[in-house]
Order: C-alpha cells, then structure tokens, then sequence
C-alpha cells in the first residue's frame, strides 16, 4: 500500500527526542565491517545471502533538514514495529541528514548497511559511524535517472533492487526517481513530506548566483505527492 504521511511537528516527537539523544546509540556504534565496490548485482547478492528484509530511508543528505528533531521521531515510528532479526535498515551511507537515522536503527539493534555511488568515495564524503556494511556502487552520477534516459543510475539500481519497503522522508530528484521506480515495480513505498535546511539552501542559491528560495520542500514532494494514493 502507497500511503503519504505529512510531517509531524517536533513537539509531538518531543519525548521521543529526549530518547534518542547521542549516546546509547554512539556506544552501539563501530567502524563498518565492510566496506567494499560492488556492482548492482553483487550488492543484490549479499543482501539475498542475509535472508532479510530491507527498509530503506530517503531523503536530504547534504541539503540537511530544517527539523532534526521531528525528523529522528519519524524514522522510530516506523522502526518500531519491524523486527531487528528480520530487517536490515538500508541509507545512502553518509552521515549528513538522512544518514542521522543510523544511529536510530542501531540503538534499536538493526543491522545497517549503505549503498552509495563511488562519487561520495571520490570526494571523500563522510560514512556514517553507525552502518555496518558500505558498498559504493561505480556511477558517474549520485543516482537517480540517468541524463537523458529514464533508466536509473546504477547506484539507484541497486538500492531499489534491494529494498522491500522504502519511506522517503523529503528528499530531491535522486528519491524521486527511486522512490517512483520502487513504486513501479510493486514494492511498499511511504513518502512523509519535510523541509530542507532553509539556511543552507539560502547560502547555496547565493553560492551559485540563483534567487534566494522561498519553497524548501524538495523536487521529491510535488511528484510524489499528486502520483501516490
């Protein structure tokens, strides 16, 4: 079932935040027993080895979120019925933004793993110190559709592949395009519309000489908005 859930207040989470302040997680914490490149089929592979479910998070990463907090309540709602022997949580294995939910999924007891392009390795972007198994797919893109084409990314490819359910929290045209694909294909999908940072979305626009942005939602929200009952 496609469903869309609009973003809760961080008062509402309040209590839940108070609960997932760094520390028991942290302690959880340890540098990824795997790290590897891999191509989509060897990452489908690995993850049909471990017998699991997959639910995997999307959403900004370096775009940051301008509500943290309500962020963090909404990823443990929806971890806190699945079960940590039977799922795996899946991100895009940085720590920026969405990646905030590793630490969440590992305080819970999840194992965790990322799959991102090769372009995060080259420009040596941050892992998560929460995921334990990283594989970084060769892509020339971050991921998405593919310039011209409405084929994905293979970076994209892999991580739809793997995924029974995928609940984007915000997100840009990367979460768009996979969440849209995820939904193709038949796989649980969950959209909860959230701001980008408004700051940093102000300082890039004046970084690349664009007018200041007044809509923070993100190219995600319009089309999985109007295309998921």
């Amino acid at each position: 079932m496609h469903r869309i859930a609009c973003l809760v207040t961080a008062s509402v989470f309040a209590t839940l935040t108070i609960a997932l302040v760094p520390g028991h997680a942290v302690g959880a914490c340890r540098p990824p027993r795997q790290v590897t490149e891999a191509t989509p089929d060897q990452v489908r592979a690995f993850f049909n080895s471990k017998h699991a479910k997959v639910v995997t998070f999307l959403g900004y990463s370096g775009a940051g979120y301008e509500d943290g907090g309500a962020i963090l309540g909404l990823a443990d709602a929806a971890l806190k019925d699945l079960d940590p022997k039977h799922w795996i949580v899946n991100i895009g294995a940085t720590e920026e933004g969405i990646g905030a939910v590793y630490e969440i999924a590992k305080q819970r007891g999840f194992t965790t793993s990322g799959i991102v392009s090769t372009q995060a390795r080259d420009q040596k972007v941050a892992l998560s110190p929460c995921v334990d198994f990283v594989f970084y797919v060769k892509d020339a893109t971050w991921g998405g559709h593919l310039p011209h084409k409405k084929k994905l990314s293979p970076t994209s490819m892999a991580m739809v592949a793997i995924s029974d359910t995928m609940i984007a929290i915000g997100g840009g045209a990367v979460a768009r395009d996979e969440v849209l694909e995820a939904r193709r294909l038949g796989k649980k999908t969950e959209f909860i519309a959230a701001d980008m940072n408004h700051r940093a979305a102000r300082e890039k626009a004046a970084r690349q000489d664009q007018p200041e942005p007044t809509d923070f939602r993100g190219s995600a929200d319009a089309a999985l908005r109007l295309r998921m009952p």
